[in-house]
């Protein structure tokens, strides 16, 4: 059971960010801002989404990509954090569970996701 001043003050956090819908197996990206010293940039990362948790404003993504020399980095994101940019959703996976932790032990061709074709 939540108060209702809190889900008010979420709500109001809410509606103020832009993001997509979109669930666990979906390619995303996430233009996330970085600050080094005085200078701030923006960098993409790009991945799967292979889990939600979460509700409200402590809401989070685990997103996991393929890096340099076939090493899977993980990394996790508030999704209504202030240093997230931009969510853009690339392909919509078909996926018959809601957290894809099995994907860390698969390798090369065994660890792709299906499109989902829509009708």
């Amino acid at each position: 059971m939540r108060n209702k001043y809190i889900e008010s003050f979420e709500k109001a956090q809410t509606e103020s960010k832009n993001v997509p819908e979109f669930r666990a197996g979906d390619t995303v990206r996430v233009a996330v801002r970085i600050k080094e010293g005085d200078k701030e940039r923006v960098q993409n990362f790009e991945g799967i989404c292979i889990a939600l948790r979460g509700q409200g404003t402590g809401r989070t993504m685990n997103i996991r990509k393929i890096g340099a020399n076939s090493v899977g980095v993980e990394r996790i994101f508030p999704i209504y954090s202030d240093s997230i940019e931009s969510i853009e959703v690339l392909r919509r996976g078909r996926v018959r569970r809601a957290k894809l932790f099995y994907l860390r032990e698969l390798r090369g061709k065994k660890a792709r996701i299906k499109e989902l074709r829509r009708k």
